[in-house]
């Protein structure tokens, strides 16, 4: 497979799986196990174009919360933003700087999705026999940041999922307005982790020899697929159970731990 292909390709996989609760990390290493390693500034950038998908989708959401934080339920709401926001920052720092290193093979990340896909659905069943609640409470919020630390330190968990579930078994039930907050507070925390890795890969000369024209393709075609995506799935929660997702993690998690050679 071509450079510039096997960039199409890793573009339309961060895309979808970026924020659908599959695990974009974890569908990345496991395509660059066949498709072959890139660089830390290509998956920056693939990531950057997931977010910016996310960010336009969200636009009138956030420009109204900019602009009514005179309003209690608004400057509220934004707070709670920022509290998630802060303490994914603050201890994915402190994680940074112990050293922490994410696994480079598939099979933990196989047992991840599966793990992660059982979890969900016993999580749905929990959170439907509640009344339903689109409520963010100050608890929520806190442990939407933790489950983003946790998210990042295990592939194949899925940022998503784990702030999505994390804010319906902590009382916010109603699967739309979970959603919102773990897709909101992922904004800045994506945009944030991204400049960070950014910043570390060009003083590291980390951009030498870099292919700029499959960077570049690969961050259109991780922007537009994101949007799709993302836009489908939203329409679909209101209606729909995340089950399907989570069977899917299951078959996925199963076939990698039956197909993957000893090691891998």
């Amino acid at each position: 497979m071509s450079d510039l292909l096997a960039a199409v390709v890793l573009g339309i996989i961060e895309g979808i799986t970026e924020f659908l609760p599959i695990s974009s990390t974890g569908h990345l290493l496991i395509a660059e196990y066949w498709l072959g390693a890139r660089s830390d500034l290509f998956n920056i950038a693939i990531q950057a174009g997931a977010i910016l998908a996310v960010t336009l989708i969200y636009r009138e959401r956030l420009w109204h919360l900019a602009t009514h934080l005179s309003q209690r339920e608004d400057r509220d709401y934004a707070a709670k933003l920022s509290l998630a926001f802060a303490i994914t920052a603050v201890l994915g720092l402190v994680v940074s700087k112990a050293g922490f290193k994410l696994p480079t093979t598939v099979t933990p990340i196989a047992w991840a999705l599966l793990v992660g896909g059982v979890w969900m659905i016993a999580a749905e069943w929990f959170a439907q026999r509640r009344p339903d609640r689109t409520t963010i409470t100050w608890t929520v919020a806190a442990l939407v940041g933790l489950a983003q630390v946790v998210a990042g330190m295990l592939p194949g968990t899925s940022r998503s999922a784990a702030t999505i579930f994390v804010a319906m078994l902590a009382g916010t039930s109603n699967r739309a307005a979970a959603t919102e907050f773990a897709f909101l507070v992922g904004i800045p925390t994506m945009f944030a982790a991204s400049g960070y890795e950014l910043v570390k890969t060009l003083r590291g000369n980390g951009a030498a020899n870099e292919d700029w024209t499959a960077l570049g393709v690969a961050f259109a075609v991780s922007t537009v697929t994101a949007f799709v995506a993302v836009k489908w799935l939203l329409g679909y929660i209101r209606t729909h159970r995340f089950t399907p997702f989570a069977v899917y993690r299951i078959a996925l998690g199963i076939a990698l731990l039956l197909g993957l050679p000893a090691g891998a």
